[in-house]
């Protein structure tokens, strides 16, 4: 650290893409808590006295700095990493007074350091946090129009896992539980008469989506809340009752006929998707970008945020499909087409505006006309966040994070901007009406169909009618 920060090749800029890519990337190499360790062992490493001691604990104090910044929260799920970050700090304020030229940085590490949450084992633990429903299994309105904060794996949820009739527990868990663990919960709250040592092994637990598909789940899995599909739920049953399982009925049932989005202008619906999606992509950290392209294979208690953006953007996108196809009259067909090129903002010459929406998004070159337009615009963004993921599984050797001054991760830091949690709040002038907040209920919770015969059966319909 300190022979690369009097490095002549090496600008400030350059250093602090450098910082930043370490601080992101590190846990692709070694656990956060051994980085800190690590990180430790450098300040002590050849002694704490004179020029090269004191250059030493600038450089930890200007990585501990970055490392509270952008982590934060996230330091929550990171066991043992606390004690080790007091430890630093405490050795970095002993020598307060030598270091008159960074004042500001040392009163913000202690900021940070009062005000980041840090899990200490021997310390007494915090209180007990609120349970936190997911809103795709609670259809709740007070629950679906309260403000999305971030999730994190310690969080406890209530959850809903069915039984082969449909039936149904809730259960408490927290979100990073792993499979045997709600399967236990599970066992518990079915009070099953069987002797202890034999309760899990008696169950197993099953994804299963509105097409029918089943997902047998193993055991050691953690974080499956997030990773369901739209409507997918699960099932606990016996390995003799796996193959009868079927799809909730209300997941395959559909009505044709006039729905909400009949009924709500193009304007509000725009106004409130905006809101929203700006809402849950303010809940993702830019860690879950890394953590789910590089990390998939270890679980997603790090990308549970990301994994819920994700999911709405299958779900807007079935949203429109669904629509469109359960109205039945061409004509009202038709102005239903208008009124979603409207939720677009493409208004007025819808012809000529769809052909500039199509050359935005036009895949050529890596999306070459889409990255361009959004690399020039200031928060608040909210990027096509399927897009970034592809940018981020470029090819990246490890070896470049380390040793190149260049964005080792990919093109994309300039594009989230500045922290996402730094970018200015968005700020629409919307009424509180009832009629207001019902179309913010409706848009916050579609009901759509994720089943892609049933969308095939229902436009075969729609095309035969027609003719």
């Amino acid at each position: 650290g300190v022979a690369i920060k009097g490095h002549p090749l090496l600008p400030s800029s350059c250093l602090d893409i450098l910082l930043d890519d370490i601080v992101l990337t590190h846990s692709l190499f070694l656990p956060t808590e051994k980085f800190l360790q690590e990180l430790q062992d450098f300040v002590w490493a050849g002694g704490m006295e004179g020029p090269e001691g004191l250059g030493r604990k600038q450089a930890c104090l200007a990585m501990l700095l970055h490392f509270l910044d952008t982590y934060q929260g996230l330091l929550q799920e990171e066991e043992g990493a606390g004690r080790i970050i007091k430890d630093l700090y405490l050795l970095i304020m002993k020598d307060e007074s030598l270091y008159q030229d960074l004042r500001e940085d040392t009163l913000r590490l202690h900021q940070l350091v009062e005000t980041v949450e840090l899990k200490i084992p021997e310390e007494s633990q915090p209180p007990s946090k609120q349970v936190k429903p997911l809103f795709r299994h609670f259809r709740r309105i007070d629950s679906c129009l309260q403000t999305r904060v971030a999730f994190r794996g310690s969080d406890e949820i209530f959850c809903r896992v069915y039984m082969p009739d449909h039936s149904y527990v809730t259960i408490r868990s927290r979100l990073s539980a792993s499979v045997q663990d709600i399967l236990g919960s599970v066992t518990e709250k079915l009070q099953y008469s069987e002797e202890p040592a034999g309760r899990e092994d008696s169950l197993i637990l099953v994804a299963v989506a509105s097409s029918g598909e089943k997902v047998l789940l193993q055991p050691t899995e953690d974080c499956v809340f997030t990773t369901l599909g739209i409507n997918s739920h699960l099932f606990a049953c016996t390995r003799d009752s796996y193959e009868a399982l079927m799809p909730l009925p209300e997941e395959i049932q559909v009505s044709p006929g006039d729905t909400e989005i009949h009924r709500v202008e193009p304007e509000d619906v725009a106004n409130h998707l905006t809101a929203f999606h700006w809402e849950l992509f303010r809940c993702v950290h830019e860690l879950e970008f890394v953590d789910y392209v590089f990390h998939g294979e270890r679980g997603r208690r790090e990308t549970a945020n990301l994994e819920l953006l994700l999911q709405r953007c299958s779900e807007v996108t079935h949203w429109v499909a669904t629509e469109v196809l359960l109205c039945e009259a061409p004509g009202k067909r038709a102005q239903l087409l208008k009124k979603f090129l409207k939720i677009a903002k493409l208004p007025g010459k819808f012809k000529n505006l769809f052909r500039k929406f199509e050359n935005l998004t036009d895949p050529c070159r890596n999306h070459k006309s889409y990255r361009e337009v959004i690399s020039k615009m200031k928060p608040p963004v909210i990027p096509f966040v399927p897009l970034i993921l592809k940018g981020e599984s470029l090819p990246c050797p490890s070896s470049h994070i380390l040793r190149a001054p260049v964005p080792a991760l990919n093109p994309w830091h300039s594009a989230l901007g500045a922290r996402l949690d730094r970018s200015p709040p968005l700020s629409l002038d919307m009424e509180a009406s009832p009629h207001h907040l019902q179309t913010k209920a409706y848009v916050r919770q579609f009901q759509v169909i994720d089943n892609q015969n049933l969308l095939f059966e229902l436009s075969y319909k729609l095309e035969a009618n027609s003719q």
